[in-house]
Formats: structure tokens, C-alpha cells, sequence
């Protein structure tokens, strides 16, 4: 809901603030009064066309803004969101345009620069004008298939859901074509790096461990060396003689000793005995330390080539790993893949007429949702062109002819909404051919036939309304007419928010809020001004225009009669 207007140096405007409500709000005055800046100001805020005409002669510069109050799940929002644009959904959206008297202009959205073509996405979300020359937002021929569908409570889910499992069905059936066009060569590609895979063989943490080995057997020789120096050292002549003759000689001075009187348990014979048992348990430890020695030498015993066929097997295993530029540790893995792969390629002709099949039943079960969704899109046009033109004769058109065109779209073209192309089409006259709204009513009977259209739409449309502007909508007609009009906007006015220029008392006074608009001063000081009328200055208002320059007594008394109708 547009809730307040920022003016500045727009056209005779040098300064102007205006809040709005809810409901109908009309807007009068003598012609060229300056009705037209204030709905020119709200085109300027909301990205419609302008040039330099509006700035106000003398300024530098004309600027309009507008706020909008929007529920939380307004589409705007999202859309800020497409373009990066910050905001509060619990504060106001600000729109504002700063248009140069050298005709360049700057857009900004809660004081955001941004381009003048979000403005204009955004005024598209949030209001319609309905005018003598111009139409935005109703009569756009894109808007007319969800206008639709909300008046006939169309379900577009089955259809949707069709369209989206056709889709996927095609997308896999494209795939498995484009892999069976490719599959011979890659099939000869698979298998041949799958055969050279099966050949090397390749086994979890072989690398290590053909590391670790080749890092042993290459420093085998050496170790060799130092135990055939420890053996040496160990054998022969070496310690053990050595210490088996020390036993001896001890064995013989301990008899010795006992021979000569000695004590047994002495001291002298006790420490020889002492000293024989340390020699013998040396002895042993070094028959034991040989033997390890020797196990140890052992050991190092390899085939004289094994250093060889370890480097050979690590280098076609880093050669391979290299080629198919994937780690070593990789190899097995990717041996599995190739494998399952080469599987997934011989079968894709099966895969390939299972596709081509559930493609062809995913059509036409699509096919047959869209035709149920055109019958019903039908039978809800036909309600609509009855109520169009039930609204169309108090409008003074009642020789018109209103109709919903349902017309099929080509396959290609068919998508989650259906195969259906809506358009909203009027002969204005009997015998004259079927056109689009807008190339065939002119003038006041645009703005009408979309006051018919937003009347028999009425409560039907999902979601936040648009800000709803009739400029003149009651041009050229008066007394019932005018009355039928000024009804029917009022009754728009009670889910939407509606504003109308007009020149017609009945539907002045159908309006919740009641704005005039006059100028004031003279010449280079010469201004237009907006008085938000109280009841009485509207009463007097109303009688104005019923009476014309002088207001009488029984024009007051008529314009009571129609305020209060």
C-alpha cells in the first residue's frame, strides 16, 4: 500500500508532502489544475518515463519519493533480494528518483543507488494506472493468465508436477544419448586403461611398503659388513676362547688352593669360586650373543636382484599413477571405477530404450495434465467474459464484447503453467473483429473496460493488490453511468487501494478520502497545491462540481444526497 508521496520541484510543485490511506481517494480540480504532477510524481518514484519537462523552471533538479507499506511475504522483497538490495520487512520501502534539468536522471531504494529499471520492475509490483492513453499493468498481456487462473481457481500443481518429471526424464535421456554417441570410443578407452590396471595389479599400501623395502635393501651391504665385524669379534680366537681359557686357569688355582689346606668355605677359595661362575655365565652370554649374531646376519640374506624388482615394481607403479594423473594410493580405486564405469558404458543401449520410454510416458501424462488445464482455463474464461460484460453495459458499453482467448502454444514452448497462450479481447462494436484491449479501445474506453475487468476480478486475485490508478476513468459520460462508475470503484476500494482523477461528482463522492487540487499565485511565483478536503470542504467541493461556477443551495443539497448515497 502506497502510504506516503515526497514532492520536490516537480513541474509547478516546489514542495509537497502527502500521506494516503486505505480505500478510494479521489483527486479534482479545474483542468490544469495540476491533477497530473501528482500521479507524473508517482511515476518519476516508481521508474515510468520522464524527462526534463518535469523539473520545475528555475531548479536544478525534480525528485520524487514514495513508501510503501508491504506485508511480510510481499513478492517485492524477494526481488530486492535477486538484487542485492537490503531492507527490513518490517520497515517501509522507500522508492526515490532524482531527475536533472539535463534530463539524466539517479534511482535509489531505501536510499540505495540502483538503476531506474528496478524502479520500474518494482512500480510494476506495486501499482496499475488506467488511464485515457495508457494502461500499465492489467491490460499487459502477460499479467492475464495468472488473473486468470486466480478467478477460476486453476490449480497449476499436477500440471507443474508433470512438467518437472518430463523435464528430468528428457534431461536423462539426453545424457544417456550423448553417452551412447560417445560410448565405442570410450569403451576402447576404458578398456585399455583397465587392462593396463589388471596387469600392474595395484594393492592398497604397496607404495610404502615397496618404499620401506627399498630403503632397507639398499642399505643391507653395509650392515652385513658391520656383522660379519661383529662375528669376527665373537668367534675363533676371539672372546669366547679367551674366556673359556680364563675358566680354566681359575678351575686349576681353585684346586690348587684345596690341595694346599686351604678352607673351603674360606675366603681365598670362596672368591675363586665366585669368580669361575662370573667367567662361566660370560662365557655363556657370549656363546648367546654369537648366536644372535648370526641370526641377525641371517637376516640380511636376500635374492641378489630383490633390490632391483622392488625399484622396478615402485617405478611402474609411480609411472602409472603419473600417466592417469592420480596418486599411487589412488590406483586401486580408480581400477574399481574404470571397472564400473566400462559396466555402465556396455549397457547403455538397455539404459538408453528404457529412457526413450519413460521419456514418451512422462509427455503424455504432461500432455494430458495441460488439457485438463486448458478445459479449465476455457469453462473459467467463459465465467469471466459473462461478468465482464454484465459489468460493461451500466459502463456504457454495453455494445461491447468481451472474450478470454485460449489459444495452444507450440510443444516447445510448454512449461510448468501449461501449453496455453491467455489474452483479454473486446470488439467494441457489434460485427467488428476480436482484438487486444488495448489496440482496439481508445480514450475513455480503455480505463473502462479496465474498471470492468478489476470489477468482475474483484476478490479472485491471490496475494497483495496493486495501488489501482484511474486517470478519468468517467471521461465523456456522466449521470448513471458516471454513478455505476464511481460504485464500482468504491467496491474495488474495499480489499485494494484505489486513487481516481475525475470530473464527476458521483464519483467524487464515492471516495473515502477527497483531494483537491488548484493553483495558486501568479506568474513566475505561480504553484499547484493539494488541500486534503475535511466533510465539509468536500461537500463543498462535490457541489462545485455539480453546479459549475456558482454553487447553489440545491447543488449542496444534491452533492449531500450523493456523498451520503
Amino acid at each position: 500500500m502506497l502510504i506516503g508521496l515526497g514532492i520536490r520541484d516537480v513541474v509547478l510543485i516546489e514542495s509537497l508532502d502527502l500521506s494516503i490511506g486505505e480505500g478510494l481517494t479521489v483527486l479534482t480540480g479545474e483542468t490544469g489544475a495540476g491533477k497530473s504532477i501528482i500521479l507524473d510524481s508517482l511515476g518519476l518514484a516508481t521508474g515510468m518515463r520522464a524527462d526534463a519537462g518535469l523539473v520545475r523552471r528555475g531548479a536544478s533538479q525534480a525528485s520524487a519519493t514514495a513508501l510503501f507499506a508491504l506485508t511480510p511475504d510481499h513478492p517485492a522483497w524477494a526481488y530486492l533480494d535477486e538484487k542485492g538490495l537490503s531492507y527490513d520487512r518490517g520497515e517501509d520501502l522507500v522508492l526515490r528518483r532524482l531527475l536533472g534539468a539535463d534530463g539524466r536522471s539517479r534511482a535509489f531504494v531505501n536510499d540505495q543507488a540502483t538503476s531506474v529499471g528496478v524502479l520500474k520492475d518494482l512500480g510494476g509490483m506495486l501499482l496499475e494506472v488506467h488511464g485515457q492513453h495508457e494502461t500499465v499493468g492489467l491490460l499487459d498481456s502477460k499479467t492475464h493468465r495468472p488473473l486468470l487462473d486466480a478467478y477460476g481457481a486453476v490449480s497449476l500443481s499436477a500440471v507443474a508436477s508433470a512438467w518437472s518429471a518430463w523435464r528430468a526424464a528428457r534431461e536423462a535421456l539426453e545424457a544417456l544419448r550423448s553417452q551412447a554417441a560417445n560410448a565405442e570410443a570410450e569403451i576402447e578407452e576404458l578398456s585399455l586403461r583397465l587392462g593396463e590396471l589388471d596387469r600392474l595389479d595395484p594393492r592398497e599400501g604397496e607404495e610404502t611398503e615397496l618404499a620401506a623395502e627399498r630403503a632397507l635393501l639398499g642399505s643391507a651391504e653395509k650392515a652385513l659388513a658391520d656383522i660379519a665385524s661383529a662375528q669376527e669379534q665373537l668367534s675363533g680366537d676371539g672372546l669366547s676362547s679367551r674366556l673359556a681359557q680364563a675358566f680354566r686357569a681359575l678351575e686349576r688355582a681353585r684346586d690348587r688352593a684345596l690341595q694346599a689346606g686351604a678352607v673351603p668355605d674360606g675366603p681365598a677359595v670362596s672368591r675363586l669360586i665366585a669368580a669361575c661362575d662370573s667367567v662361566d655365565r660370560a662365557l655363556v652370554e657370549a656363546q648367546e650373543a654369537a648366536a644372535a649374531v648370526d641370526a641377525a646376519a641371517d637376516a640380511f640374506e636376500f635374492e641378489p636382484d630383490q633390490l632391483e624388482k622392488a625399484e622396478e615394481r615402485l617405478f611402474a607403479l609411480r609411472g602409472m599413477a603419473r600417466k592417469l594423473n592420480v596418486s599411487v594410493e589412488e590406483l586401486p580405486l580408480l581400477r574399481a571405477e574404470y571397472a564400473q564405469r566400462l559396466q555402465s558404458v556396455e549397457s547403455v543401449g538397455e539404459s538408453l530404450v528404457t529412457a526413450e520410454r519413460e521419456a514418451a510416458e512422462a509427455r503424455e501424462a504432461y500432455l494430458f495434465a495441460a488439457e485438463t488445464l486448458t478445459a479449465e482455463r476455457k469453462a473459467a474464461g467463459d465465467r469471466l467474459a459473462a461478468a465482464v460484460e454484465a459489468e460493461l453495459v451500466p459502463l456504457k458499453l454495453e455494445k461491447a464484447r468481451f472474450r478470454v482467448a485460449v489459444e495452444p502454444l507450440g510443444e516447445e514452448r510448454a512449461g510448468p503453467s501449461g501449453v496455453d497462450k491467455i489474452t483479454f479481447q473486446v470488439a467494441t462494436n457489434p460485427g467488428s473483429p476480436f482484438g487486444e484491449i488495448g489496440a482496439i479501445a481508445s480514450g475513455g474506453e480503455l480505463a473502462r473496460f479496465a474498471l470492468s475487468l478489476k470489477a468482475a476480478l474483484a476478490g479472485r486475485a491471490e496475494g497483495a493488490q496493486p495501488l489501482m490508478i484511474f486517470d478519468e476513468v468517467d471521461q465523456g459520460v456522466g449521470g448513471a453511468v458516471a454513478d455505476a462508475v464511481g460504485l464500482r470503484l468504491r467496491r474495488l476500494a474495499g480489499n485494494a487501494q484505489v486513487m481516481v482523477v475525475t470530473h464527476s461528482p458521483q464519483v467524487a463522492a464515492r471516495g473515502h478520502a477527497h483531494w483537491r487540487i488548484a493553483k495558486a499565485g501568479d506568474g513566475e511565483a505561480l504553484r499547484t497545491k493539494v488541500e486534503v478536503l475535511s466533510p465539509a470542504a468536500r461537500e463543498e467541493e462535490t457541489a462545485r462540481m455539480l453546479a459549475g461556477a456558482e454553487i447553489t443551495e440545491a447543488a449542496r443539497a444534491a452533492a449531500r444526497a450523493l456523498i451520503g448515497g
